[in-house]
């Protein structure tokens, strides 16, 4: 069985993949990110809380352009998850404003990176149109 491994520290792909953020215990922000301290109150307790895997499209932005290797267009974009905003590319859709909308309904999905000679598999993550959209 081939070893997959999570692109950021921030996804977990069991039982079933989502995202777990730092929430601070005084006033609730969240980060994905290691924190020593809230930016928000500058408390210093954490703890871990999954995040929604169900979202809206809040902001994006078109990509027409990249660094060499990087197939263009795609879609950058802010996802509300439940109050946590998340930023992730739209997958799995047309990057044209016909296919992409602000408040459209999206769900997290997990997508292979690649894999290396030993089998193991990197995975990364992004937000995807639920059906009927």
């Amino acid at each position: 069985m081939a070893t997959k491994i999570p692109m950021v520290d921030y996804l977990v792909l069991e039982p079933e993949p989502h995202l777990v953020a730092n929430e601070c215990t005084s006033c609730g922000a969240r980060f994905f990110d290691h924190r020593s301290g809230c930016a928000k109150c500058s408390g210093s307790d954490f703890k871990k809380v999954s995040i929604d895997t169900d979202g809206v499209l809040r902001t994006f932005t078109i990509v027409s352009m990249a660094a060499p290797g990087i197939d263009v267009p795609f879609v950058a974009s802010i996802v509300e998850c439940g109050g946590t905003s998340v930023r992730a590319n739209v997958l799995n859709t047309l990057a044209d404003p016909e296919h992409i909308k602000l408040g459209m309904p999206v769900k997290l999905v997990t997508y292979s990176l690649g894999t290396d000679t030993e089998g193991t598999e990197a995975v990364g993550f992004g937000f995807e149109p639920k059906e009927g959209n």
